[in-house]
């Protein structure tokens, strides 16, 4: 193969791609990439991702062979591609499906009477079952080519396998679950057309996979403002049985509610909620993680896990998996006979733990680039600019003689970011316009100042809706938020975001609030991301951490300069700030709503 020099990647044999963000092939070959190879670097001029065996295994479970893997490497590639590289692509590729998980026999009244591990390459599977980590779960050997396996085992075991390199693929089927008679409406009950999204019809239809085994288990991919919530109800269409649906917290399990009875035939008596305002089970019942993994002791056990089996469960939506909490994780283990669909705009975690979203939830089934979405003019376009802001004199001196545990708040509640905001806001003074951070203190203060609205974990549910209506409507044009904000609120009209302190490096929150005003606008109005940064402090650093994602999505941060902005807060600031940070610091004074949030992150 002929191979150009004025190709944008590098390809080497650590499995590294570097690519020139400065050719003009390179959102061609970003986008080629994207699907088998993880973003982990992106300075100004060249992006390094990284070929993992999960990356590479997701893409072998959504339908993406080896060849055309190696195929796009070439294509894009500057100089010859690494022999071992394409080696070590194949055979980690072809890894992927060599070990089955099957029913082993049916009884007639309990379903499957029990599994096996069905793996043609005897070697193979001589050599996994002597693995520590696998074998505990093998029962008796049936033949040359399969192990029996005890059904409480089928989570553990499939992690096990992911963890030594033979990721099992999972053919063993499901428990058909309580019948429920659900269909999509035509017209919501609002009375406008109603019809899926081509995109949101196909990744439904890729999950369920008409009923067949090799369906039933996965995570769906979608930018925010794109209708995961959508793509979850016609999953229940589909699958016709009783659902329970996982939320990240109350005013998601209400805005999935409405969603879900605008758009199919099911009544109001039959879609319930179990939160902690209200415990109620029903055909569908929408539950928060919080409630799940609620305790009184952390040595007690979770005495919510009960609902997992209060109903003949058919399908388990997860919404947010990326911020599945590790108790879920667990019972998710205990319930691999039930219909398993994960909802969300990133597969990162923040922990490290997307090999058991692989193996609990299932691989990815279906993934859209934002870019391609935004092309077709299903999410807004967006424009993100990243302002440095400088810290006043006293503040600089406090944070260079301040421990490294603080310096991320100093820096975060940097006062002279209030100035940026008031320029933002007069920027914008027609649009709907949200203000989000991580620091009550420093929300209260802009709230104080500019006179708006604040809605935080400890806001009542009742108050908090009131506000989003009211920002809905338009009478309300300006809110903001604390970390309540990045997940499922339902704002449509919003078209300015300001950041002003986030979660160290996070880039599955960074994604999560550039999605709040992702929502098509009705005039085709360009969305604007701005987050404000402390320049040179730990923040900034963090900050590039944060963009990785969306970086790899297509977007790019402009770099704007605080100073141009009228950030000048030198004459204003005294010592209290930094004593307040330092006294704050210990009780991190988060809402105590997010507390599931902190311990993922």
């Amino acid at each position: 193969m002929n191979y150009d020099p004025n190709n944008p990647l590098i390809v080497q044999g650590d499995r590294t791609v570097l690519v020139e963000v400065d050719n003009p092939r390179y959102a061609e070959a970003r986008d080629a990439i994207a699907p088998f190879a993880e973003l982990e670097k992106s300075p100004e001029h060249i992006h390094t991702y990284r070929i993992t065996p999960l990356s590479l295994w997701n893409a072998a479970a959504a339908g993406i062979q080896a060849q055309e893997m190696a195929a796009t490497l070439q294509k894009y590639s500057k100089f010859s591609v690494p022999s071992n590289l394409l080696a070590d692509l194949h055979e980690l590729v072809s890894r992927y499906g060599r070990v089955r998980l099957e029913r082993n026999g049916t009884d007639k009244d309990n379903g499957p009477a029990g599994l096996k591990l069905i793996c043609h390459d005897i070697p193979l599977l001589e050599e996994l079952a002597r693995q520590p980590k696998v074998k505990c779960y093998l029962g008796p050997k049936l033949d040359r080519t399969s192990y029996q396996v005890d059904g409480a085992y089928r989570g553990v075991l499939k992690q096990a396998l992911v963890a030594v390199g033979y990721p099992a693929e999972d053919l063993a089927g499901y428990t058909e679950g309580a019948p429920m008679v659900v269909s999509l409406r035509e017209q919501t009950l609002g009375g406008l057309p109603f019809q899926l999204r081509d995109y949101q019809r196909d990744s439904s239809a890729v999950f369920h996979a008409g009923g067949d085994v090799r369906g039933g288990s996965g995570v769906v991919v979608l930018p925010c403002g794109a209708g995961k919530t959508i793509v979850g109800i016609a999953a229940i269409a589909l699958v016709g049985r009783n659902t329970l649906i996982l939320s990240t917290g109350i005013t998601a399990v209400k805005q999935w509610r409405r969603e879900i009875l605008d758009k199919t035939t099911l009544q109001s008596d039959e879609v319930k909620e179990y939160t902690g305002e209200n415990k109620e089970i029903g055909p569908v019942t929408i539950a928060t993680y919080q409630i799940l993994s609620h305790r009184n002791d952390k040595n007690e056990d979770f005495p919510h896990f009960d609902i997992f089996d209060k109903r003949d469960w058919g399908l388990i939506i997860y919404d947010e998996v990326h911020l599945l909490p590790a108790p879920v994780f667990r019972i998710t283990a205990q319930i691999q006979a039930r219909r398993r669909l994960g909802l969300t705009a990133t597969l990162v975690r923040e922990d490290g733990r997307e090999g058991d979203v692989f193996s609990l939830i299932g691989p990815k089934k279906f993934d859209v680039p934002w870019r391609d979405l935004e092309s077709k003019g299903w999410i807004a376009e967006a424009s993100c600019t990243e302002v440095r802001v400088a810290l006043p004199d006293k503040v600089r001196m406090e944070y260079a003689v301040a421990e490294l545990r603080h310096k991320h708040r100093i820096a975060s509640e940097n006062p002279a970011k209030e100035d940026v905001v008031g320029f933002l806001l007069n920027r914008y003074p027609d649009k709907q316009t949200l203000i989000i951070g991580q620091y009550l203190s420093q929300l209260r203060s802009l709230s104080i100042r500019f006179k708006i609205p604040l809605i935080t974990g400890a806001t009542p549910n009742c108050d908090r809706e009131d506000l989003y209506h009211a920002f809905r409507a338009g009478t309300v044009t300006q809110l903001i938020l604390s970390r309540v904000g990045n997940f499922a609120i339902d704002l449509p009209d919003a078209s300015v975001l300001i950041q002003v302190s986030g979660s160290f490096g996070s880039r599955q929150e960074e994604a999560q609030r550039l999605g709040r005003i992702l929502r098509p606008k009705s005039a085709g109005d360009i969305a604007h991301f701005y987050s404000v940064v402390s320049r040179d402090t730990r923040e900034q650093d963090f900050a590039h951490h944060r963009q990785l994602f969306l970086t790899e999505q297509g977007y790019s941060y402009r770099i704007a300069d605080g100073a141009e902005m009228g950030a000048d807060y030198t004459s204003r600031i005294d010592g209290e700030l930094i004593t307040n940070v330092r006294q704050d610091y210990d009780s991190m004074e988060w809402d105590s709503e997010e507390g599931l949030v902190d311990d993922l992150i």
